[in-house]
């Protein structure tokens, strides 16, 4: 065992969170800060690639390669549940999309009694992030770590926006703008077609400062204690057990499965899980792995009329050396391209009072994600619910630290969930039956025309249906007993721990997740300087 100097800040995890955090707390100079990641380096060549996130979805190199446990409502399948293992964590593997949700997701987070959580609460976290290519207003920044940039026009994305508006539904030019619904372009965590991990953006510049020290293949195995005081973290790297003390906090950020996952390992979760895995229970707490949101997605596959979508791009070794170099030289074309290139955010009834689904259209297509490309024209109009009902579990297998946690998502286990799903696929089908993008539309590939019904549909789901990769909620926020963590942040009844990730939303953002999650990280750092400088003036 070997025993490291004392930190004043210690990091488990330098994911999307975990980097904010290490360039924020170490800025000042003041605060000694070490940052734990159970990955490597972000050296792999198709990370900073756009298009590459699709080689990193098998990867044990870069990703954790978990699965959920069989799913009841999905007939038994396992879902795939990727994440990063790597120095930017799933920000350097994700499909870089830049949403943020709608400003009714965090006034309900304010609702549900966390104060410091409303819209105009978290906007300014939102803007010092940013660096927007479009340039600063209310709502936007420029100069932040986190550059977020637009896409070039394409003339199927063209088809489908306008197909869209024939449907009755408006564009929008900007999803994080007043109001989120409408079709239109995402914007990507890019710039000169190269990704922006919080890897990139925030960690990177921070390397210089000798206030920060990185350790990198370090798996924590435990958070050390003294009585409810957290005072250190125990971790594995290169075969040997290290111990790293924090004379200020620990923070989690290790994401919706790995942060519950450590919490339980040490002693921190539902009694009886812990007891039945001979861990002693230091703190019982029922809400550690509970609760677990994710989105879920039914992905329609399109035969093109035309020759112009990424299949074709890549559907020779010509062809993709030149791509190839049109990036190298250019920093342009399908290589620069996300996980969503167009798409939109949807009222299923026009009753409601904001969009309940959403869509991703995407430019190539294949029978997976991660799965090699079609040979034939095609593209992809994804659709999800944007705040299920759902609730699922992360629980520890083990007292092994190596071993990956139990997952269970429960995907549509609610009749709700159930209802909206069939309705956004209907939806889908609408947008898609317009004149403005049938001129483009082959045939149907899936569900195709065997799936009518809604009892149809909905078996489409349950046999087809996947994630779109947003976990979170496992280490709620809250002010009621089952919550985890409070709306500072800090693990409740223990001192010197506090968790800042996806895994303390109170509900799914409706959107993709990474946007916020920096959010979130950014105002955790915050409450931590101030929540060090009160004792100091108090004393």
């Amino acid at each position: 065992m070997q025993d490291e100097s004392s930190f004043d800040y210690i990091v488990v995890g330098a994911g999307s969170a975990g980097c904010v955090l290490a360039d924020r707390l170490s800025a000042s100079g003041r605060h000694r800060v070490l940052l734990i990641e159970a990955g490597g380096r972000d050296r792999n060549i198709w990370i900073h690639i756009p298009l590459g996130y699709g080689k990193l979805f098998t990867d044990a190199s870069v990703n954790w390669l978990y699965q959920t446990e069989p799913e009841p409502e999905l007939k038994g399948r396992r879902v795939i549940q990727p994440r990063g293992k790597v120095l930017g964590g799933s920000s350097s593997i994700n499909g870089l999309l830049y949403v943020r949700g709608q400003h009714e997701d965090f006034d309900h987070w304010r609702q549900l009694g966390n104060a410091g959580w409303s819209f105009d609460d978290v906007l300014p976290y939102f803007r010092q992030a940013e660096d927007q290519e479009r340039g600063a207003d209310e709502l936007h920044g420029v100069g932040g770590p986190l550059c977020v940039s637009d896409v070039e026009p394409h003339p199927l994305c063209e088809a489908f926006i306008a197909a869209a508006e024939q449907a009755g539904f408006p564009r929008n030019d900007d999803f994080n703008g007043p109001t989120q619904e409408g079709a239109g372009y995402y914007q990507l965590t890019a710039r000169n077609g190269r990704r922006c991990s919080t890897a990139k953006g925030y960690l990177k510049p921070a390397l210089k400062r000798s206030n920060l020290a990185v350790a990198s293949e370090a798996l924590a195995t435990r958070i050390l204690f003294e009585g409810k005081r957290a005072v250190g973290v125990e971790y594995r790297q290169h075969g040997q057990l290290v111990q790293a003390r924090a004379s200020g906090e620990v923070v989690l950020s290790g994401g919706a499965f790995n942060s519950p996952q450590l919490l339980q390992l040490s002693g921190v979760g539902p009694g009886d899980l812990l007891r039945s895995h001979g861990i002693e229970v230091r703190h019982e707490m029922p809400g550690v792995g509970a609760d677990l949101q994710d989105h879920f997605q039914a992905r329609f596959q399109y035969r093109c009329t035309e020759r112009i979508t990424i299949n074709d791009t890549m559907a020779s070794f010509t062809r993709q050396v030149g791509a190839a170099l049109n990036y190298a030289i250019n920093r342009k074309g399908p290589l620069t391209i996300g996980a969503g290139y167009a798409g939109g955010f949807f009222k299923t009834d026009p009753s409601l009072a904001s969009p309940d689904v959403q869509i991703h259209f995407i430019l190539f297509s294949a029978d997976a994600v991660g799965q090699k490309l079609h040979p034939f024209p095609g593209f992809l109009a994804s659709v999800c619910q944007l705040r299920p009902h759902s609730r699922g579990t992360v629980h520890i297998k083990s007292a092994d630290p190596e071993e990956a946690p139990a997952i269970q998502a429960n995907y549509l286990s609610a009749a709700f969930d159930r209802d909206v799903m069939v309705a956004g696929m209907k939806l889908t089908r609408k947008i898609m039956s317009q004149q403005a993008i049938t001129r483009y539309v082959a045939e149907e590939i899936n569900p195709g025309t065997g799936y009518q019904t809604d009892e149809q549909l909905l078996d489409f789901a349950r046999d087809k249906g996947t994630t779109v990769f947003h976990p979170v909620s496992t280490c709620r926020m809250g002010p009621d007993a089952k919550a985890v963590v409070d709306e500072r942040l800090r693990v409740r009844g223990l001192d010197g721990l506090r968790v800042a990730d996806g895994s303390i939303m109170p509900t799914l953002v409706s959107g993709n997740t990474n946007a916020a999650i920096v959010m979130i990280a950014e105002k955790a750092a915050a409450m931590m300087q101030q929540d060090a400088v009160r004792p100091a003036a108090a004393a």
